[in-house]
């Protein structure tokens, strides 16, 4: 795929980093060129297929950059999922294991009606942890979860296994 490949080119190793011996995949020269930026946003709500997409959840932080961009191509609302203690309004809230520890991630408990059809979408699935939290919230909430969809995935890492029989998009594999 022409356009996968495009933006496969603009991505930037950067070693080392957050920790020694990891290397970061830097989205940020594909945000910083519309061109780039519009493809990847195509390419994510292209994961939806045909379905009416009633709203489009993001994952804290860099999940909010491309879900509300994907959300506004498909004229479906925007709903974030954040880190504890983000959301101003009554939450639901699941945990996940991290190497150090547990964090918490939390939706409003009426961000998302019974039978909603639901696109989640995140920038990157490593280990998987974070999109199997967010995944049981919106089990929680009953809503029905179209397609778990990333703009990068580290398949060796295997954190698809953590997300059940959902349906799962990358637009970019490694």
């Amino acid at each position: 795929m022409a356009d996968a490949d495009t933006l496969r080119a603009a991505l930037r190793d950067v070693p080392d980093f957050p920790k020694p011996g990891i290397i970061f995949k830097d989205i940020t020269p594909i945000l910083g060129d519309g061109e780039l930026f519009q493809t990847s946003i195509r390419l994510l709500a292209e994961t939806a297929s045909d379905a009416a997409i009633d709203k489009v959840v993001g994952i804290d932080a860099r999940g909010f950059i491309f879900a509300a961009a994907v959300a506004d191509r498909l004229k479906a609302g925007f709903v974030p999922i954040r880190k504890k203690g983000k959301l101003p309004w009554k939450t639901r809230e699941a945990s996940y294991t991290l190497e150090y520890g547990e964090a918490v991630v939390e939706i409003h408990q009426d961000a998302v009606n019974p039978g909603e059809k639901i696109l989640l979408v995140d920038d990157l699935l490593a280990t998987g942890g974070t999109a199997a939290a967010a995944v049981r919230l919106l089990d929680q909430l009953e809503a029905e979860i179209v397609s778990v969809s990333f703009l990068i995935e580290l398949t060796f890492l295997e954190g698809r296994a953590k997300l059940g029989d959902h349906s799962i998009s990358s637009v970019l594999s490694y």
